[in-house]
């Protein structure tokens, strides 16, 4: 058999005939043209690369095809998908990351909370149950939101290498952990040392010093409460009170209303898909479940808190006939499927403020497509101004905590008092902002809705940029500040500029 190269030397050599044989009785043939001998030697080498990799062990051949972690996985036909989105992290010395997650055992007082590392900050997966997924569900603790973050940036699909082209960059500091393992050390200069150490770090380094640190960013997996100790003593360390971190912006599951470069982040509940599929299946659940309950409510009763209505709370929901709550389901305090099964089972989730004024338990509600009752504005609305709509009605109710407190006011009567079809579009609202309040699993591929991490870094990558764009105009790009009119700033809708009375001036 002749090769398509010698089938067309031998033509070329004929001078240009275009018949074999004799007479009319010839059988006519067409020469084959280059192009087709190229295009079919194309095809061939083309079908024998892929047969070569589907016949490949699983391994080698996710290892060819899987993409790199940088930025060639996402140029395609040209266009780089991550222009304006690469991250550049820190490689950080052990001491400030994975030191403190070694020392999980000591990180609150008679508990060991270890278990809760694993499965990068997602705990240990839970069994199956009655109200969470038998896949994707974990027993994940509120304070491993800096082990979670970091999983997620290694997988980040715009990480890259060269901090030159970064739209922000990113510290994987785990503050929290630090301030939970120094708390109640009465030293203060020991108390701060880690702290100030990676403050020291960060300001030697030439990334920091290409913007004064405005493009930074960090978590700190606790309250904000937690790292801004005054000079004259107090509760936690002084961490956020340096002024090369005060350039930053820090990710927090509990922001001040009162400092202007801190952002409230969700807190992680117990669904981690791995899907887009998963997300939807679950919101189709909630959607079709069967709510047997007016309200709810998930928690103990704070005796000793004097800013809590929590008392009133569980009286009232105890007089009631259309309210659940632990009382009625007993042995669910550490259950995280019976927690969700409550939440699951009512239409309203009463989330008042506890230790501090935020809670869990808000995106656990979320999660069961609850819709949240509130009772103070830092408790959300000031808060978690990425995540959820700007238009609190929307999702959520809000019954001041003084009218229940000092005026005796009804829940039940007020939640009964918004009509079923408003309800149901609550209900709509809250089951749509499901897939931005949860964390999914670092590995997931191929998924389109965004999650809570996705949001926040968005958000940070906007608010670096605008503070690019200032910095080159020769001004400082101002978006909060500190004091009293801080949380307004927050609020502000886009293109707004001026702040003025508030309807939450009362509570703030």
């Amino acid at each position: 058999m002749k090769t398509c190269s010698a089938m067309s030397m031998e033509s070329d050599a004929a001078n240009d005939r275009h018949s074999v044989g004799e007479g009319s009785g010839g059988v006519s043939l067409l020469r084959p043209p280059r192009i087709f001998c190229l295009t079919m030697l194309s095809i061939v080498l083309w079908a024998l690369i892929f047969y070569f990799i589907s016949t490949m062990k699983g391994d080698l051949a996710s290892l060819l095809l899987k993409p790199s972690a940088f930025s060639l996985q996402s140029f395609r036909f040209g266009r780089d998908r991550c222009v304006g989105r690469y991250i550049y992290m820190y490689d950080l010395p052990p001491r400030f990351n994975a030191d403190l997650a070694r020392e999980c055992g000591k990180l609150a007082p008679g508990v060991d909370m270890c278990k809760h590392t694993p499965n990068d900050g997602f705990g240990p997966p839970l069994p199956p149950g009655d109200s969470l997924p038998e896949k994707g569900a974990y027993d994940t603790d509120q304070y491993m939101l800096e082990l979670i973050y970091h999983a997620r940036m290694r997988w980040y699909e715009c990480l890259t290498a060269d901090p030159s082209i970064a739209a922000a960059v990113y510290v994987p500091f785990y503050a929290g952990f630090d301030a939970a393992l120094n708390l109640w050390r009465s030293n203060l200069s020991a108390r701060d040392a880690l702290p100030r150490d990676m403050a020291e770090w960060l300001v030697r380094r030439p990334e920091w010093r290409a913007m004064g640190g405005r493009d930074h960013f960090l978590v700190a997996g606790r309250g904000t409460w937690d790292f801004v100790r005054g000079e004259g003593g107090g509760w936690g360390s002084a961490f956020m009170t340096y002024p090369a971190v005060r350039n930053t912006t820090v990710l927090t599951i509990e922001a001040s209303p009162w400092l202007g470069n801190d952002f409230g982040v969700p807190f992680p509940s117990h669904f981690h898909p791995s899907s887009d599929a998963d997300v939807l299946r679950w919101q189709d659940r909630m959607r079709r479940l069967e709510r047997r309950w007016l309200w709810g409510f998930a928690g103990g009763s704070r005796p000793d808190s004097k800013r809590t209505v929590r008392a009133q709370i569980i009286e009232q929901c105890g007089n009631s006939s259309s309210c659940t709550m632990f009382a009625s389901a007993t042995g669910f305090h550490n259950s995280p499927d019976g927690i969700m099964g409550l939440l699951e089972s009512a239409e309203f989730c009463v989330e008042p403020c506890g230790d501090s004024y935020t809670r869990k338990s808000t995106f656990d509600a979320i999660l069961a497509g609850c819709i949240p009752v509130f009772f103070h504005p830092i408790s959300a609305y000031t808060q978690y101004t990425w995540h959820l709509p700007r238009d609190y009605r929307s999702y959520s109710v809000f019954i001041p905590q003084d009218d229940v407190a000092k005026r005796n006011a009804s829940i039940e009567e007020t939640l009964r008092k918004i009509p079923p079809a408003k309800v149901a579009r609550m209900r709509e609202e809250v089951i749509l902002l499901i897939p931005r309040v949860m964390y999914r699993d670092p590995a997931a591929n191929g998924v389109v809705l965004k999650d809570a991490f996705d949001v926040a870094v968005d958000a940070v990558i906007d608010r670096v940029a605008k503070r690019r764009r200032a910095a080159a105009e020769g001004r400082e790009y101002q978006d909060s500040v500190d004091g009293q009119l801080s949380w307004k700033y927050d609020l502000l809708d886009h293109g707004q500029t001026d702040i003025g009375p508030h309807e939450f001036d009362p509570y703030i």
